[in-house]
Protein backbone atom coordinates (compact mmCIF):
# COMPACT_ATOMS: atom_id res chain seq x y z
CA UNK A 1 0.00 0.00 0.00
CA UNK A 2 1.47 3.61 -1.08
CA UNK A 3 0.49 6.28 1.10
CA UNK A 4 1.97 9.64 -0.13
CA UNK A 5 0.60 11.19 3.18
CA UNK A 6 3.60 9.37 4.98
CA UNK A 7 6.79 10.38 6.32
CA UNK A 8 9.65 8.69 5.56
CA UNK A 9 12.01 7.23 8.66
CA UNK A 10 11.08 8.21 12.38
CA UNK A 11 12.11 11.90 13.65
CA UNK A 12 13.03 10.69 16.89
CA UNK A 13 15.86 8.77 15.51
CA UNK A 14 17.15 12.72 14.72
CA UNK A 15 17.75 13.95 18.13
CA UNK A 16 19.33 16.75 16.87
CA UNK A 17 16.25 18.34 15.30
CA UNK A 18 14.44 18.26 18.40
CA UNK A 19 14.17 20.30 20.98
CA UNK A 20 16.32 20.45 23.88
CA UNK A 21 14.43 19.29 27.08
CA UNK A 22 14.22 22.10 29.96
CA UNK A 23 16.41 21.10 32.42
CA UNK A 24 14.21 23.41 34.90
CA UNK A 25 10.62 24.18 35.15
CA UNK A 26 9.80 27.90 33.28
CA UNK A 27 6.12 28.18 33.21
CA UNK A 28 3.32 28.14 35.81
CA UNK A 29 2.47 24.34 34.21
CA UNK A 30 5.99 23.36 34.47
CA UNK A 31 6.16 24.11 37.90
CA UNK A 32 2.64 22.63 38.49
CA UNK A 33 4.60 19.24 37.43
CA UNK A 34 6.97 19.60 39.29
CA UNK A 35 4.87 19.95 42.47
CA UNK A 36 2.40 16.58 40.85
CA UNK A 37 5.96 14.50 40.45
CA UNK A 38 7.33 15.17 43.80
CA UNK A 39 4.32 14.71 45.59
CA UNK A 40 4.07 11.16 43.67
CA UNK A 41 7.71 10.63 44.48
CA UNK A 42 7.07 9.70 48.98
CA UNK A 43 10.58 8.25 48.91
CA UNK A 44 11.84 11.93 48.36
CA UNK A 45 9.83 13.16 51.07
CA UNK A 46 8.86 10.84 53.21
CA UNK A 47 11.84 10.49 55.77
CA UNK A 48 12.26 14.03 55.98
CA UNK A 49 9.24 14.63 57.77
CA UNK A 50 8.96 16.18 61.50
CA UNK A 51 6.92 17.33 63.56
CA UNK A 52 7.09 20.36 66.07
CA UNK A 53 4.95 21.02 68.73
CA UNK A 54 5.81 24.50 68.94
CA UNK A 55 5.50 25.74 65.63
CA UNK A 56 4.83 24.52 61.54
CA UNK A 57 8.09 22.44 60.42
CA UNK A 58 9.23 23.18 57.32
CA UNK A 59 12.26 21.69 55.04
CA UNK A 60 14.05 22.91 51.65
CA UNK A 61 13.81 20.22 49.75
CA UNK A 62 15.08 21.88 45.98
CA UNK A 63 16.77 24.50 44.84
CA UNK A 64 16.56 25.30 41.38
CA UNK A 65 17.50 28.55 39.09
CA UNK A 66 14.45 30.71 39.54
CA UNK A 67 12.83 28.90 42.18
CA UNK A 68 12.67 26.62 45.62
CA UNK A 69 10.61 23.89 46.64
CA UNK A 70 9.44 23.25 50.81
CA UNK A 71 8.28 20.69 52.83
CA UNK A 72 5.97 21.54 55.69
CA UNK A 73 4.23 19.64 58.03
CA UNK A 74 1.05 21.36 59.96
CA UNK A 75 0.01 19.28 63.73
CA UNK A 76 -3.74 19.52 64.33
CA UNK A 77 -4.35 23.42 65.16
CA UNK A 78 -1.26 25.26 63.53
CA UNK A 79 -1.82 27.47 60.97
CA UNK A 80 0.50 30.28 58.51
CA UNK A 81 -1.12 33.30 59.64
CA UNK A 82 -2.67 35.59 56.99
CA UNK A 83 0.07 36.40 54.60
CA UNK A 84 0.77 36.86 51.02
CA UNK A 85 4.59 35.76 49.56
CA UNK A 86 5.75 39.15 48.43
CA UNK A 87 6.80 38.66 44.69
CA UNK A 88 6.97 35.19 44.62
CA UNK A 89 4.28 32.67 42.50
CA UNK A 90 4.05 29.51 43.62
CA UNK A 91 2.25 25.63 43.83
CA UNK A 92 1.32 24.29 46.64
CA UNK A 93 -0.49 20.28 46.75
CA UNK A 94 -1.21 18.43 50.25
CA UNK A 95 0.63 15.40 50.53
CA UNK A 96 -1.15 13.98 53.81
CA UNK A 97 -3.67 15.02 55.71
CA UNK A 98 -5.52 18.35 54.63
CA UNK A 99 -5.45 21.66 55.16
CA UNK A 100 -8.25 24.68 55.05
CA UNK A 101 -7.00 27.73 53.16
CA UNK A 102 -8.87 31.21 53.84
CA UNK A 103 -8.42 33.31 51.14
CA UNK A 104 -9.08 36.77 51.28
CA UNK A 105 -12.46 37.73 49.10
CA UNK A 106 -12.68 34.31 48.07
CA UNK A 107 -14.25 32.01 51.15
CA UNK A 108 -12.64 28.89 52.70
CA UNK A 109 -11.82 25.68 51.03
CA UNK A 110 -10.46 22.46 52.01
CA UNK A 111 -7.30 20.44 50.70
CA UNK A 112 -7.33 17.51 50.78
CA UNK A 113 -4.04 14.95 49.03
CA UNK A 114 -3.52 15.91 45.69
CA UNK A 115 -5.33 19.19 45.52
CA UNK A 116 -3.02 21.79 43.97
CA UNK A 117 -3.36 25.41 44.31
CA UNK A 118 -1.70 27.95 42.34
CA UNK A 119 -1.14 31.65 43.21
CA UNK A 120 0.41 34.65 42.18
CA UNK A 121 2.54 37.74 44.03
CA UNK A 122 0.12 39.71 45.98
CA UNK A 123 -2.75 36.52 46.65
CA UNK A 124 -3.25 36.98 50.57
CA UNK A 125 -4.22 34.02 52.23
CA UNK A 126 -4.03 31.65 55.58
CA UNK A 127 -3.64 28.09 55.41
CA UNK A 128 -4.47 26.17 59.00
CA UNK A 129 -4.37 22.34 59.58
CA UNK A 130 -8.24 22.41 61.29
CA UNK A 131 -8.49 18.60 60.91
CA UNK A 132 -7.57 15.94 63.86
CA UNK A 133 -4.33 14.53 62.12
CA UNK A 134 -1.21 16.34 60.83
CA UNK A 135 -0.80 17.21 57.80
CA UNK A 136 2.38 17.39 54.74
CA UNK A 137 2.68 20.17 51.95
CA UNK A 138 4.99 20.28 49.78
CA UNK A 139 5.03 24.21 48.45
CA UNK A 140 6.92 25.58 45.19
CA UNK A 141 7.78 29.08 45.14
CA UNK A 142 9.62 31.26 41.64
CA UNK A 143 11.29 32.99 42.51
CA UNK A 144 12.27 31.94 45.32
CA UNK A 145 10.45 33.04 48.52
CA UNK A 146 12.51 36.21 50.29
CA UNK A 147 9.32 37.62 51.74
CA UNK A 148 6.26 36.16 53.77
CA UNK A 149 4.88 39.61 55.01
CA UNK A 150 1.73 38.95 57.77
CA UNK A 151 -1.16 40.73 57.17
CA UNK A 152 -3.37 41.74 59.73
CA UNK A 153 -7.07 40.23 59.46
CA UNK A 154 -9.72 43.55 58.91
CA UNK A 155 -12.23 43.03 61.32
CA UNK A 156 -16.22 43.03 60.36
CA UNK A 157 -17.24 47.06 60.43
CA UNK A 158 -21.08 47.44 61.55
CA UNK A 159 -22.40 50.41 60.93
CA UNK A 160 -24.99 51.43 64.57
CA UNK A 161 -27.69 50.80 62.65
CA UNK A 162 -27.02 47.60 61.27
CA UNK A 163 -25.37 46.29 64.89
CA UNK A 164 -27.99 44.11 66.62
CA UNK A 165 -28.73 45.62 69.69
CA UNK A 166 -29.08 43.52 73.37
CA UNK A 167 -32.45 44.42 73.39
CA UNK A 168 -33.16 42.93 69.77
CA UNK A 169 -30.91 39.45 70.50
CA UNK A 170 -33.53 38.59 73.11
CA UNK A 171 -36.44 39.32 71.52
CA UNK A 172 -38.22 36.08 70.50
Amino acid sequence: MDNDNAIAGDPLALPHLLPAPAAHPTTVAGFAGLAVALAGDRECWRSLVRYDATSRWYHRLRVGPGYEVWLLSWLPGQGSGRHDHGPSSGVYTVLAGALTEHAAGRGERVLTPGSLRVFAPGYVHEVVNAALEPAVSLHVYFPGLTEMPMRPRREATHSPASRPSPRGLLAC
